[in-house]
């Protein structure tokens, strides 16, 4: 079908006599539990699912209500037809594009037509899938525009939400309350809070995209079982997986979406947030604070958003044509990159199948690609789904390999068998297990395929059973890395004896026993309750005192392994409010030594090592800005420099990267040290010596931080500043205002060039470039007076003459070296000649 007959193909949709039922609505409104009564309520049916995980949890539930031999579920990757299935449980891609011919059918999650990898599958199914009795579109209310444009005869039901979703804010990891769902949008997000939730609160189950049904299965049993009272998922979450789910902390608000990182919607963030609380059972969101360098803040108007279920609505849903022409190559591209012909539809993004297709169409092996069947084959081929998220260049390469070996037949047993053994090794890590899943997915999508595949059917077991091993394995890696079974063992008071009484340490800081407050920690210093009375101070000081290392090693290592509430100001490192060490110089400028403050003193030895360690290295990467002044401080104690070249170096290690030509010794260095001290990134300017990479905001708020430089700072070192009073560091003053030194350098330095370039000794000069940076024109005179301009100001008009004034007439005199004058006239041949007079 040709993009410019869509419309009669949405016409056909609504055909008389079909009831055409939209059920939207937010998360836990019953949608999917009322298609799975209304399917089964029919002789047959079938309902598209956006997600493999739970295609599979609805073939479960339709099997107790119907029984094995009348369900089928149907993947890209597993096929379960019995003969005489009549109910079929399908991915999106998998389902029948007219609806099979059954009596009902569903298609889920519909709002995903407006996905831009996946959108054109949904919008084709919604427009075509029918059933012969019911037909029942499943999603979010964002849906309605877009479904009585296309669909005028659909009968819309929205549906309202069992339970209160309320915002809970921002929540610690260690408050997070029990029953809750961390959503991450990266492996390596979900690793590290699930390691953490191990550490701190006893283990937490994990739940990928990317996991097995088998895996996936059994790490949300050790969840729904209460063995773990948390569980870390990615986004695949809020596509209905059913949990009992309390809260749901996002541990980010953005995701890579394919093409860009982005922050997500109010809509996605409601469909994540929306799995908090079941049924009649109220639940909350919020985000979760210390999960990374920036903690997510969910705005005022999401909040509004995601608790009233008020989205912006949809106006358009992608479309890909899904029936093109396989007469050639380039017609079935044409067709699939044909945009259509209805309005509220829009052309499709490059998908991976048609960036591989595009790719492999121009290579030597698509050259004999002719005929029609050839054709469609060659596209199914391409159509492979890219289970190892490899994108489209590696991808393509897999493809093309298996285009070989398809071409002309099929795959033999003997090969695939071999293919399906080589993944068979339950043996690695996480990551490499979920490698080998990947893996073992696309030759499992290979073997439900009959024309591709000989013994198709003992291939496709043989896949499964591997995928399984490999799935049970990834289950115990899982387990063990992110589960810790082990009970905690609770203190109970034995007696009055101090160092038997529980006492623990509260979130809000506040020391316990038995739940009586007896003071609280500031830091890493203990604070008596003022409160308590004088017979019980001592017994509770010394209980206090006992339990103190135990609190404060468990404070320090988790302080060891977030460093994100530490500041570093004057040389003096806090965290809440309290000094943890200063800053001392040592030997050098970049030679600094970290003095833990009388508060650590209590930590244990092992502890305090790491937590001193974990502040150097933070300190580290907070000084790094710095390396440059330490390559130059390198040098200067190299003797091979030259003691002239590392006197001058010396000097600018003591400016801190900046120091006036006067004062920096330059008269004294030879001629021939200046390149290696270049190299070095010293510029050698008209006003000034200095380094421009000291000259940055980073290096500079790095030099005030650690209490190197103690002059005013300027945050982001604009060109000029307005005022040149309380002079910051790497400025140097114009008149009232102040003027960058490398700024001034180039300032200067043009109107030498402009000097040279009129071979004149008096000459005029252009301040549009000064008064670019910020400069005034008085400011620019003040600062070319410090470099050897004057001025002659140009005779004002009288006050009835007309035509331009006379311009202001400049002259320069280099400034002299001891008694020896330097001549005036620069020498001949270039602007680089005079400027290398300049440079001496």
């Amino acid at each position: 079908m040709r993009g410019d007959r869509l419309a009669g193909g949405v016409a056909d949709a609504t055909l008389a006599g079909v009831t055409i039922k939209a059920v939207l609505g937010p998360t836990n409104t019953g949608k999917t539990h009322l298609a799975i009564e209304r399917m089964c309520g029919h002789s047959s049916g079938a309902i598209g699912f956006p997600l493999r995980l739970l295609a599979r949890e609805v073939y479960d539930r339709v099997v107790a209500i119907k029984g094995e031999k009348a369900v089928a579920l149907i993947t890209g990757e597993e096929r379960i037809e019995p003969k005489d299935a009549r109910y079929f449980c399908c991915t999106a891609e998998a389902m029948p594009r007219t609806g099979g011919g059954h009596a009902f059918v569903a298609l889920d999650e519909a709002q995903l037509a407006a996905d831009r990898e996946r959108g054109h599958i949904f919008t084709d199914r919604l427009l075509n899938a029918r059933g012969r009795e019911e037909t029942m579109l499943l999603g979010s209310s964002t849906l309605e525009p877009m479904v009585r444009a296309l669909i005028p005869r659909a009968e819309i039901v929205t549906r309202p939400r069992f339970s209160t979703l309320r915002y809970a804010g921002t929540t610690k990891l260690s408050r997070l309350p029990p029953r809750s769902a961390v959503v991450a949008f990266s492996t390596e997000q979900v690793y590290a809070v699930a390691e953490m939730l191990r550490r701190f609160r006893g283990g937490a189950a994990v739940v990928m995209g990317g996991l097995s049904p088998e895996t996936r299965n059994k790490q949300v049993a050790l969840f729904q079982s209460g063995e773990v009272d948390y569980i870390v998922a990615t986004d695949a979450i809020g596509m209905g997986l059913n949990l009992d789910v309390r809260h749901v902390a996002f541990a980010g608000l953005s995701k890579f979406d394919g093409v860009r990182q982005r922050r997500l919607t109010p809509a996605e963030m409601a469909q994540i947030a929306g799995r908090a609380g079941r049924h009649q059972t109220d639940g909350t969101f919020g985000a979760l604070s210390g999960a990374g360098a920036n903690s997510p803040e969910f705005t005022d108007e999401e909040v509004y958003a995601i608790e009233e279920h008020r989205f912006a609505p949809l106006t358009s849903l992608y479309w890909r044509e899904a029936e093109p022409r396989y007469d050639t190559l380039a017609a079935l591209i044409e067709d699939l990159e044909a945009p259509p012909g209805e309005p509220g539809l829009v052309r499709a993004p490059e998908a991976i199948d048609l960036a591989v297709l595009k790719r492999l169409a121009e290579e030597p092996l698509a050259g004999d690609v002719t005929t029609p069947g050839l054709v469609r084959r060659f596209w199914e081929v391409c159509s492979l789904p890219d289970f190892r998220q490899s994108g489209a260049d590696t991808h393509a390469r897999f493809v093309a390999r298996l285009w070989q070996d398809l071409r002309h037949g099929h795959l033999g047993a003997d090969y695939m068998a071999a293919r399906i053994a080589e993944l068979d090794r339950p043996q690695g890590d996480i990551d490499t297990l979920q490698g080998r899943i990947a893996s073992i997915r696309s030759w499992a999508y290979i073997a439900q395929r009959p024309d591709w595949v000989l013994a198709r059917d003992e291939m496709a077991a043989r896949a499964r059973a591997v995928e399984a091993r490999l799935s049970d394995a990834l289950h115990a890696r899982l387990t063990e890395r992110f589960v810790n079974r082990r009970t905690a063992i609770l203190m109970k008071s034995l007696g009055t004896d101090p160092a038997l009484l529980p006492v623990a340490l509260a979130d809000d800081d506040v020391v316990t026993v038995e739940g009586e407050a007896i003071g609280h920690l500031e830091g890493f210093r203990f604070v008596v309750d003022p409160l308590a009375d004088h017979a019980d101070r001592k017994m509770l000081l010394a209980a206090a005192e006992k339990a103190l290392p135990r609190l404060l090693a468990q404070r320090a290592l988790a302080l060891s392994e977030d460093m994100s509430g530490i500041e570093l100001s004057h040389g003096r490192l806090r965290w809440r409010g309290r000094e943890l060490a200063v800053v001392e110089r040592g030997a050098s400028a970049t030679t600094l030594r970290i003095l833990p403050s009388r508060d650590l003193a209590p930590i244990p030895e092992a502890e305090r090592k790491r937590l001193v360690s974990a502040i150097e290295a933070w300190l580290a990467v907070q000084l790094s800005p710095l390396a440059p002044l330490a390559k130059i401080e390198q040098a200067a104690r190299d003797p091979a420099a030259g003691s002239e070249a590392r006197a001058l170096l010396l000097n600018l290690v003591a400016g801190h990267g900046a120091m006036s030509r006067e004062r920096v010794g330059i008269e004294h260095l030879p001629r021939e040290a200046r390149p290696y001290l270049r190299r070095l990134g010293v510029v050698f300017g008209a006003l000034d010596v200095f380094a421009p990479a000291l000259l940055k905001p980073a290096a500079r708020a790095a030099f005030a931080a650690a209490g190197i430089d103690r002059r005013p700072l300027a945050a982001q070192m604009p060109s000029v500043l307005s005022s040149a009073k309380n002079l910051p560091a790497g400025y140097r003053s114009a008149g009232e205002q102040a003027v960058r030194v490398d700024v001034a350098d180039k300032l200067v330095r043009t109107a030498h060039e402009a000097r040279v370039a009129s071979r004149t000794r008096n000459f005029t000069l252009d301040p549009a470039l000064a008064v670019s940076t910020g400069l005034r024109v008085e400011s620019w005179a003040r600062l070319l007076g410090a470099a050897g301009f004057k001025v002659q100001r140009g005779r004002k008009l009288p006050t009835e003459a007309f035509g331009p004034p006379t311009p202001d007439r400049w002259s320069w005199r280099p400034a002299r070296r001891g008694v020896a004058p330097v001549q005036a006239k620069p020498r001949q041949g270039s602007a680089f000649a005079a400027l290398a007079d300049l440079a001496l």
